[in-house]
């Protein structure tokens, strides 16, 4: 009998106030909830103070729960460009504290996450929270409904890369998936020194 891989994913669900997170460990076709739960910002008023918490504490999570990789919902495109750019600010933090660990990351847009939990782009956060509680057997749902949030991320990121067609498209899945791998491409890298190499004058000394 062969034996089958276990494995972990860490979803994350950025946050200014409350930043939502789920340990989702899959083994075969088997899913289990390790753990889930909010990392508590509001009471921190600096907000390089809580940038800096946010780096150490999900870089304490990933060394107790070792995912193999890390799913991050990315900021939703609001109106206000102020809470935007914290929030913008806190998800990238929270993948630095991931890249640090050498983890792979990928990231998806909040209607994919919703659409792939419940079939609906639009749903609420009380009704992916019961479909997340639901598909991981979680009888007691937790007090905040970001740490369903950030579940679902996790949820999220293991049916777009379980799929078999995903599977043999590789990287090509990206596309038209409201987010994808950040970590492992270089491309943007070389893309950004060529295009300086092409105009010297845009190059700040």
């Amino acid at each position: 009998m062969q034996h089958q891989e276990t494995y972990r994913i860490m979803g994350i669900d950025p946050g200014t106030n409350y930043m939502g997170y789920g340990v989702l460990e899959i083994e075969g076709r088997n899913v289990r909830s390790v753990v889930l739960g909010d990392i508590d910002l509001h009471k921190l008023t600096d907000p390089y103070a809580k940038l800096r918490y946010i780096f150490e504490r999900v870089g304490a999570l990933i060394d107790q729960y070792a995912p193999r990789e890390v799913a991050l919902e990315s900021p939703f495109f609001g109106e206000n460009v102020q809470s935007m750019l914290k929030l913008g600010r806190a998800q990238g933090v929270a993948m630095a504290a991931a890249l640090s660990r050498g983890l792979a990351v990928s990231e998806y847009a909040p209607m994919r996450i919703k659409q792939s939990i419940t079939g609906r782009g639009s749903a609420a956060k009380e009704q992916v929270a019961a479909i997340v509680c639901r598909i991981l057997s979680i009888d007691q749902p937790p007090r905040r409904l970001d740490a369903t949030d950030g579940m679902a991320v996790a949820l999220c990121h293991h049916f777009t890369t379980a799929s078999p067609l995903n599977t043999a498209l590789g990287d090509e899945r990206v596309k038209g998936l409201g987010g994808g791998k950040k970590a492992a491409s270089k491309r943007g890298s070389q893309s950004w020194e060529k295009f300086l190499k092409d105009h010297p004058d845009r190059e700040i000394k």
